[in-house]
Formats: structure tokens, C-alpha cells, sequence
């Protein structure tokens, strides 16, 4: 375990520092995340411990993301992106402040397909190999299981094919590892998604930029999946392509500098969608519709 650098107690400038994961499942989508956000890293692909962003008040801190939750209840970050799982596993004292929707898993328990175990109950003494020996323990603690917990730092998947153990507590999000490995489910601990937390001493302190922080994010999450449309209609036609459109909140409808008689007609709608949509908009008297991506969305 990395030693915890020595925290500042919620730190005192104005600036705020947020820890990202530096490696693992969710460090590609939450990197994504902190671009579309507008919160660009400065260096371009040289990235420091520490790294600047276009905000001077905003900085990075690359981490585990074992460790974030106690870089954020320590101090070391005033606010940090790591798994609700992580969160569990560490008990850190940090305040949740949005779910990111992203890096879904559940955390379960596996056994070899060939092995009778057929219920959590039938491990009574056995070994149980996995990356969240706290979670774990806990876990058959509240059900009266005795165990044996084996802590592996990866490749937990194999344990049991090794010796190790006699069945695993891991995540999983799609199941293929797990069936790849010849592994069978036979129960589940939690289920988990990736977080926005903070230190609880700068959560009251430094209020207002971690706030705008979230906005940041959380607009990011709204336009996801979503996309603008934009038409001409003819104003005889209005009617008809308002029943065709879904929109968030109803079709924005504004006039057009034309002799046709033309209103500009645009709407926030899902991407799923826009497939069938055009057709039916066209169908209803829509013309000149442009589709257009959607990177923020505030409400």
C-alpha cells in the first residue's frame, strides 16, 4: 500500500485539486470526462504527478484509485473521481457528491464452474481470494460465514485455478472475464458506480468552485446520449412537426428572414432516436435539418 502523502487538512489557498485514477477500467472514460468538462490538462501528452488545467484555480492529481478516497478524507485532494467500491473499501469519511454514470460493475462472488458450491452458505471455511478484503469480510460477517480472506493486488480470477482459493469476490460488469475464466456467480455483494467525492472540510470551504466543478460535470452527463436538431419548417406545417418531436422541454420555434413563410424549429432529443426521427420530420413538412452533437448540456 502507497504510503498517504501528508495532507493539508483541507487545503487553504483558493485553488482546488481533484484526484483522478492514473490507471484502470475507468481512467480512460473519467480522462474523457475532465476534456468535455473544459477543465483541459495543460502539457499536452506530458502528464506530471500533479498537472495544470486551463482554469489556474483547478489542478490534477493522478492517483490509484484505491487511494483517492484517503488523498480526499486526508486533505491531499480537495475532491477526487474514484469507484463507490474503492470508496467502501477504504471506510474513508468524504462526502459524495455526484454520481459520474459510468464505470458500472457488481461486485461478486465466483466459484469454479465444477465446484459443488452451490450458495454463499456452502463457504463456511473456505478461502476467499480478492482485491476488497475489507468489503469482503464484512460482508460474510453479516451473515455469519466463517472464511478465510486472501488479499491479492490482480489476476484474482486465477486463484482459484492455482490453489489460492476456493472462490473469488471481484468485479464484473459484463461477465465475460468471469466465463472466460470458467467461473460461476453464486452471489453478489454490491453494485457500484464511479463517484465525484469530497473532503468534508473543503466541501463547507471552498463551496462555491467545488460547485462549479460539478455544474461542469453534471452537464457533461446531460448531453451524453443526446444530440440538436435543427430545420426549416413551413409555418402551415408547425403543427404537424411539433407532434413529431420529443424534445426535452418542447421545439424551440423561431422566424426566419424569408418570403417562404419559414420558421427555424430546433429541439433537443435522445440519439436513439434520430434515426427514425428524420424520416417522420420529413414526412411532416421539415426541410434543411441539420444534426448536431451535444458536448454540455445545463439546465
Amino acid at each position: 500500500m502507497n504510503p498517504i502523502p501528508q495532507g493539508r487538512g483541507g487545503r487553504t489557498d483558493d485553488r482546488i485539486r481533484i484526484a483522478i485514477p492514473n490507471k484502470g477500467r475507468i481512467a480512460g472514460p473519467i480522462a474523457e470526462l475532465i476534456e468535455k468538462s473544459g477543465l483541459h490538462l495543460l502539457g499536452g501528452s506530458e502528464r506530471r504527478l500533479i498537472t495544470q488545467t486551463h482554469d489556474p484555480n483547478v489542478e490534477i492529481l493522478f492517483a490509484r484509485p484505491i487511494d483517492i478516497p484517503e488523498y480526499v478524507a486526508a486533505g491531499v485532494a480537495d475532491i477526487g473521481i474514484t469507484g463507490q467500491d474503492m470508496v467502501m473499501e477504504r471506510g474513508s469519511q468524504v462526502d459524495e457528491l455526484l454520481d459520474l454514470q459510468i464505470g458500472h460493475a457488481t461486485l461478486v462472488i465466483a466459484v469454479p464452474e465444477e465446484s459443488t458450491v452451490g450458495s454463499i452458505r456452502d463457504l463456511e471455511g473456505a478461502r476467499i481470494a480478492t482485491e476488497f478484503p475489507s468489503v469482503t469480510r464484512a460482508f460474510f460477517d453479516r451473515h455469519g460465514i466463517a472464511v478465510t480472506v486472501v488479499t491479492v493486488g490482480g489476476a484474482c480470477e486465477a486463484t482459484p485455478h492455482l490453489g489460492i482459493a476456493d472462490a473469488i469476490v471481484d468485479l464484473t460488469s459484463s461477465g465475460t472475464t468471469l466465463r472466460t475464466n470458467h467461473l460461476r456467480v453464486i452471489g453478489e455483494i454490491l453494485t457500484t458506480s464511479t463517484v465525484l467525492i469530497a473532503n468534508r472540510g473543503a466541501a463547507q470551504t471552498k463551496r462555491e468552485k467545488i460547485d462549479e466543478v460539478v455544474l461542469a460535470f453534471e452537464s457533461v452527463i446531460r448531453a451524453k446520449g443526446q444530440c440538436y436538431l435543427m430545420m426549416n419548417v413551413h409555418r402551415g406545417a408547425l403543427d404537424d412537426v411539433k407532434r413529431v418531436l420529443p424534445g426535452l422541454s418542447g421545439p424551440t420555434v423561431m422566424d426566419v428572414a424569408s418570403e417562404d413563410n419559414l420558421v427555424a424549429v430546433h429541439a433537443v432529443v435522445s440519439e436513439k432516436q434520430v434515426y427514425r426521427l428524420i424520416n417522420q420530420l420529413k414526412r411532416a413538412g421539415a426541410k434543411d435539418i441539420l444534426v448536431m452533437p451535444i458536448e454540455r448540456m445545463v439546465r
